[in-house]
């Protein structure tokens, strides 16, 4: 992966990590913590939609998969919270 891929990889792991924070409590977790929730969510929205059968393309294909898998995380830590 050269440095170009890096960041759009980041990039694409902060946008997604800010959109699932936004959608599953409210608000982002900083640059840094939207980053690691979006790059793990990223690669958790890629197994879930795999093993589903769907494929996203593009961009926003992988903003979509990103995000999804974000707040899928997101929602199991917050359960994990509460018990």
């Amino acid at each position: 992966m050269d440095i170009t891929g890096l960041i759009i990889f980041l990039a694409i792991g902060a946008i997604a990590g800010w959109l699932a924070g936004t959608l599953m409590k409210g608000g982002g977790f900083g640059l840094l913590g939207n980053i690691v929730v979006g790059v793990v969510g990223a690669v958790l929205g890629g197994y879930i939609f795999g093993v589903m059968g769907i494929a996203a393309g593009g961009l926003i294909g992988s903003i979509v998969t990103a995000t999804a898998g974000a707040a899928f995380l997101l929602l199991v830590v917050r359960i994990l919270k509460k018990a």
